[in-house]
């Protein structure tokens, strides 16, 4: 798989998690999947401790039989106890198959288990208290690898209706219970009983394939119907998110107020914001027209007046002030007017007014270089952003003589670095100079912007449009410029 698909993915499942959509979903998988195990352990539990009370009354009952069985054998005069097994291995279908061995059979003993333990304890103890015996070899095997009479001779290996009928219960393979009692120095007694329950060794877990499935299924459905709710009240809220990023960027437009109860209150409240900061907007606009309209006025006729003066010193002394008057005015006019920009978001090629910039900046000798293209359309206000640029390439240029421009773009984001060979700035007064009328050298004449306005205007373009404007010294010499503009 591609490495960006890859990062695609793994961007987007981390953005899907961290929305609310996503939390909800996940704390209600974990609940649901908790509490079909937390209750699947309590009641395998509760199955399990019945399942012992119950082995544990089966086999008190078969260790009596299996006692009585023994007795009645070890009772028996020597010469007829071979007798009597023949009897039963040609009658079949009795309860235990029994035969007198010259040896002990090796039994393949299958894993321990509790349940195995109460059944074995159970025997050994009934077969001490009813009949003494404390030397009785118990176990339990496999059907199919169950051996008889010998250790060579296996109970598949022997006719139907010596044991088959007993021992098996086809398609079923049951543990069987194996007791072996020496009776004397050479004859063994072998006497082997199935359960009563074929499935009472069986293993049980709170993790079964079974209960998987029902948990998946469980999970599966919770999540649906949770995702269809969840959409319903969450769309209200991105309609929301989506209306406070445009507000922020300029687009004013009042949002539909449905959805829950605290959504639509949500959503007046915003609308409700949204017409008081564009009311102090309009204002503050026409406040600054006005400031404008009734400043120029007053201020030509003082201008035509200090020209009248006679004292040479005082006129002068007049005018610059006058002239420094009237550029504050048109600073702090040019500041708001430029920083908002009143114009429709569209495709914006940067690369292009890059370009530009560079062509005009290059007409007689190589300042500006421009790496890079622009991979995805942006959309922004294209005045705005090219006045953005042309800020921040103007300082470049004045400051470092020659300044490199680098285009990195991608489905998220677009980045440019504007790099000069100048002096650069001081660390702590980098913040300093985005606030309006700062400069760091009292000569601006030679520079376009020398009232102080660049940065802060390129910075409200920017942040108008969910961006940033950062400043950074470079390791040797020079400044880099970064503009960070996200896509949306």
């Amino acid at each position: 798989m591609p490495v960006n698909s890859t990062g695609k993915k793994r961007s987007y499942i981390k953005r899907w998690s961290q929305s609310l959509t996503g939390q909800i979903l996940i704390i209600m998988a974990l609940g649901v999947a908790s509490a079909q195990f937390i209750s699947s352990t309590i009641w395998l539990r509760q199955l399990e401790s019945d399942t012992e009370k119950n082995v544990l009354e089966v086999s008190k009952h078969m260790a009596f039989r299996i006692a009585a069985t023994v007795s009645y054998f070890t009772s028996l005069p020597t010469n007829y106890r071979h007798i009597v097994i023949d009897q039963l291995q040609d009658m079949g279908g009795t309860r235990f198959f029994v035969t007198l061995n010259k040896e002990e059979i090796m039994i393949n003993n299958i894993p321990d288990s509790p349940l195995k333990d109460i059944v074995k304890n159970e025997v050994r103890s009934t077969l001490i208290k009813q009949l003494g015996i404390h030397n009785a070899q118990i176990a339990f095997s496999n059907p199919n690898d169950l051996h008889v009479i010998n250790n060579h001779t296996r109970l598949a290996d022997l006719p139907e209706r010596w044991g088959h009928h007993s021992l098996l219960v086809k398609p079923l393979t049951p543990p069987i219970i194996v007791i072996q009692i020496p009776i004397n120095d050479k004859d063994w007694l072998y006497l082997a009983s199935l359960m009563p329950d074929p499935y009472f060794l069986d293993g049980t877990s709170a993790l079964s394939g079974d209960r998987l499935f029902s948990m998946a299924m469980s999970v599966i459905t919770v999540l649906l119907l949770s995702i269809l709710i969840l959409r319903r009240v969450t769309r209200p809220l991105a309609t929301l998110a989506r209306a406070a990023e445009r507000f922020g960027q300029g687009d004013w437009k009042p949002i539909e107020e449905i959805g829950s109860v605290e959504v639509r209150n949500t959503a007046k409240a915003f609308n409700d914001m949204q017409q008081r900061i564009q009311r102090y907007l309009n204002d503050r606009e026409r406040l600054f027209a006005s400031i404008s309209h009734d400043l120029k006025t007053p201020l030509t006729r003082l201008h035509l007046r200090a020209e009248m003066l006679d004292e040479d010193d005082i006129r002068d002394a007049m005018i610059r002030d006058l002239e420094d008057l009237d550029m504050l005015v048109k600073g702090a006019l040019q500041s708001v007017k430029e920083t908002d920009i009143h114009e429709n978001r569209i495709e914006v090629n940067i690369s292009r007014m890059l370009r530009d910039m560079q062509s005009t900046a290059n007409l007689n000798d190589i300042k500006l270089s421009v790496i890079g293209e622009l991979k995805h359309p942006f959309i922004g206000k294209p005045l705005a952003i090219k006045r953005c640029l042309g800020n921040l390439v103007d300082n470049a240029l004045y400051y470092g003589k020659t300044a490199m421009v680098f285009i990195e773009d991608n489905e998220d984001e677009v980045c440019i670095r504007i790099c000069d060979q100048g002096p650069g700035i001081p660390v702590d007064k980098i913040d300093k100079v985005f606030q309006p009328y700062t400069r760091l050298t009292p000569d601006h004449s030679g520079h376009p912007g020398g009232m102080g306005l660049g940065l802060s205007i390129a910075r409200n373009i920017a942040r108008a449009h969910g961006g940033e404007v950062t400043l950074s010294n470079a390791p040797e010499k020079g400044l880099e410029a970064k503009i960070w503009l996200p896509r949306h």
